[in-house]
């Protein structure tokens, strides 16, 4: 039985960029970049795009995923979670194929930039292991702990509440490292969101990877397209069976 589903959650309805699962960068959908990664990857036994567009699944479909299903328009919404897309898609698979994968391949499009054999790594050290997901992550080019919030007007650091931020303009070194999670890659267990609702859980193995470029506003489309035209050998080897 196949256990490891790559899952690509791809809704319409984006308010900050329209249509942006679908936007074509490069002459390609966004989502067909992802969907060649995991088509390319090792390790993933199948793609499934989750949508709430029958015009996506089609594109979908058109680049190589599976796409058996629309997904329901109240976890489709801009405050939608993610564990409620894969909990409709366990349901789904439980219901129409008596099964449920172990692990899940969590690959928004909004980050098209990937490396299949990065994916497969991420999967090999995460499979058999106690880790209750895997999340990818990028180092921060300025540490966290040298943020601020605004509370009545005045600025405090975020972790000490302190309000007095000499202290902030010590030199990066001084500080940890801290990290961004960038949507990579992630994986999940089925067993986590069934038994306790969680889709990472308290011990997450993190992922250390390269910073990535994600699609959430209209000034990111430039900066990724910028990424993929400099990383065009890469893309031409995704799409060479096109």
């Amino acid at each position: 039985m196949k256990n490891i589903i790559a899952v690509i959650p791809a809704r319409s309805g984006s308010k900050g960029v329209r249509d942006k699962n679908i936007k074509e960068i490069l002459g390609r959908p966004l989502i067909a970049y992802s969907i060649k990664a995991a088509k390319q990857s090792k390790l993933i036994d199948r793609v499934i795009v989750s949508t709430n567009s029958r015009m996506y699944a089609d594109k979908a479909i058109s680049f190589g995923a599976e796409a058996p299903f629309l997904r329901p328009e109240e976890i489709s919404q801009d405050d939608s979670t993610d564990i409620e897309f894969f909990q409709h898609l366990i349901s789904w698979m439980k219901e129409n194929e008596e099964y449920i994968p172990d692990y899940f391949v969590h690959l928004r499009p909004t980050t098209p930039l990937r490396d299949p054999k990065i994916i497969d790594d991420a999967i090999s050290r995460f499979i058999d292991s106690n880790f209750t997901s895997l999340r990818s992550v990028h180092k921060m080019s300025e540490s966290a702990y040298k943020a601020f919030e605004i509370e009545d007007m005045v600025l405090h650091r975020i972790f000490n509440k302190g309000t007095d931020l000499d202290e902030s303009n010590y030199a990066r070194q001084s500080y940890p490292n801290t990290y961004d999670a960038n949507g990579y890659v992630d994986i999940v267990r089925s067993k986590l969101i069934i038994e306790r609702n969680l889709l990472h859980g308290d011990n997450v193995l993190p992922y250390i990877t390269e910073s990535s470029s994600e699609i959430d506003e209209k000034g990111d489309i430039e900066k990724v397209q910028y990424m993929l035209e400099k990383n065009i050998n890469n893309i031409n080897e995704l799409f060479k069976n096109e």
